[in-house]
């Protein structure tokens, strides 16, 4: 059983005699394995898994390209994509969770960009390799097209 911790680089606990006879000995070994086999919450599977289903829905992924192009607002892109608010503000928090999306808060204003993907390295390889991925794609052309028309200011006051 050490073994396995002693592969993963991990020093076996020290048992004395007196261990050897308490009774919650394997409790507490079962506790020390799991412990150290698993230290990372969300390892780089799950990382890596988080980010690409981020990136599985189309909406998600216009508004990645639009967040390339410069920082909105939940208002800015609901007008851009034409979804509902509570719609796109989970898009936004899915891709928040998955590394791709930060926010700032300015006055009123919740202003999201794209994450610099320090806390996520599948999330920072992904989002350079998007910059050059889709860009003569019709819808989001379209949608880059439209972005400099689009002003939180006039979208906000309807």
């Amino acid at each position: 059983m050490f073994t396995r911790l002693q592969n993963l680089g991990i020093q076996p606990p020290q048992i004395d005699e007196f261990s050897l006879h308490a009774s919650n000995l394997s409790f507490s070994l079962y506790f020390y394995i799991l412990r150290f086999t698993y230290p990372i919450k969300g390892g780089p599977m799950k990382q890596f898994v988080k980010v690409t289903k981020a990136l599985s829905d189309p909406n998600r992924v216009k508004i990645v390209k639009m967040l390339q192009h410069r920082s909105m607002c939940v208002c800015e892109v609901q007008a851009a994509i034409q979804l509902a608010q509570p719609t796109v503000s989970n898009h936004l928090k899915v891709l928040e969770d998955a590394g791709l999306v930060t926010y700032s808060k300015s006055g009123l204003w919740v202003n999201y960009s794209l994450a610099d993907g320090k806390s996520n390295p599948y999330a920072a390889t992904l989002l350079r390799n998007l910059r050059h991925w889709l860009e003569k794609d019709p819808e989001i052309l379209d949608l880059t097209d439209r972005l400099p028309e689009i002003n939180r200011e006039q979208i906000c006051r309807k």
